[in-house]
């Protein structure tokens, strides 16, 4: 017999590519219609919800729709079929079907939108063009030797201790703890009302913040203290793991046009919108998806020969000044691709329903 899975199962994987504590304050990824607790009969995935994307999950049998772009953005005061987002949420709910969007967060991580197209043009050398401060925290407590061991396991199996490929890291430093308990307290070690001194190790770990409640409670459930000495600190540092836009290398540089060609050719393009810097080589690639304009000054401080995004101003393309190539190949085109970031996510995970990759162009742009 066949393991039923639920939405919710659904969630749980793609929040733990791109978690939704990741997202910008403006955002609204989550579910947006629907019960998590439904059975999945089948999975579409799009860029954009619309009217016709619900119809063609109706159509493929499929009761959850797992989108890039929110389709409810704003605050909605009435449900009246007014507009196309009103009549697509009416849809949904009227043939039972659920609505997840993962916008910001999976723009925001490593391994999300701008790895995507990194991986389209293959890009080498990839990093994160930029990075967000305020994602991590350090937890510093103190812990008796011989109860180290356990108390990092608790915490490391909560979240603590990943940076980049490395996990279980921490740090440690032994000293001796001394304490008086008062007469009411209940000591693990020593009597109450006697001064008492432990071996014990200070022991420091980085986490992403989001889990700060988890690995809290693992720390206060593992650790043998009656009251536990702790630290918390939110970091300024970078998290390496999390920022907007990638950069990277081409595997030979190109002269402008040929960057062009290329770029049309691998993001399957019919027009591009560029400033030229004319001679120059392109080798330094940076990339953003959808509207990345506020980067630019970003990927010139980070030495890109050329920037690939979409949504670009008119008076932003000055900003290049004849130094940056930006390419603006369209908001649409330049995220499209994010659909196949859901289907290995999701397919990796299950493989007891079907999962479909929309055959709707969403686009509301045409060229000619």
């Amino acid at each position: 017999m066949n393991e039923k899975n639920t939405i919710g199962d659904i969630i749980k994987v793609l929040e733990q590519y791109a978690p939704i504590p990741y997202q910008e304050s403006y955002d609204n990824s989550g579910l947006q219609t629907g019960y998590a607790s439904d059975e999945v009969k089948g999975v579409l995935l799009t860029l954009d919800c619309t009217e016709e994307v619900i119809e063609e999950a109706i159509a493929k049998g499929c009761n959850l729709v797992v989108a890039h772009h929110p389709v409810i953005f704003k605050g909605l005061k009435s449900l009246t079929g007014r507009s196309y987002v009103e009549r697509t949420i009416i849809k949904a709910i009227q043939n039972n079907i659920a609505i997840y969007a993962c916008h910001t967060n999976l723009d925001s991580v490593h391994n999300g939108v701008n790895a995507k197209i990194a991986e389209k043009l293959k890009l080498q050398n990839t990093h994160l063009l930029t990075s967000k401060p305020h994602t991590l925290m350090q937890l510093a407590f103190f812990v008796p030797v011989e109860n180290t061991d356990e108390v990092l396991a608790a915490i490391h199996k909560a979240g603590a201790g990943q940076i980049g490929e490395y996990s279980d890291c921490s740090f440690q430093v032994q000293g001796t703890g001394r304490f008086l308990p008062s007469e009411n307290a209940d000591p693990t070690i020593g009597k109450p009302g006697k001064p008492e001194q432990v071996a014990e190790n200070r022991v420091e770990v980085i986490f992403p913040a989001f889990k700060q409640q988890r690995i809290m409670q693992a720390l206060m459930e593992a650790h043998p203290y009656e009251e536990v000495a702790h630290f918390l600190t939110l970091l300024e540092n970078g998290n390496q793991e999390v920022g907007i836009g990638m950069i990277g290398e081409l595997a030979e540089p190109m002269q402008e046009q040929e960057f062009l060609d290329y770029l049309k050719k691998h993001m399957q393009l019919s027009v591009i919108r560029y400033a030229p810097v004319g001679d120059k080589k392109i080798k330094r690639v940076a990339v953003c998806g959808g509207s990345g304009s506020f980067l630019i000054k970003d990927a010139m401080r980070q030495g890109a020969d050329a920037y690939v995004t979409a949504d670009v101003k008119y008076h932003e393309f000055f900003d290049a000044e004849g130094k940056l190539l930006i390419a603006d190949i369209g908001h649409y085109e330049s995220e499209v691709f994010t659909k196949e970031i859901f289907y290995d996510t999701i397919s990796k995970n299950f493989a007891n329903f079907a999962v479909y990759l929309s055959e709707v162009n969403t686009n509301p742009i045409r060229y000619t």
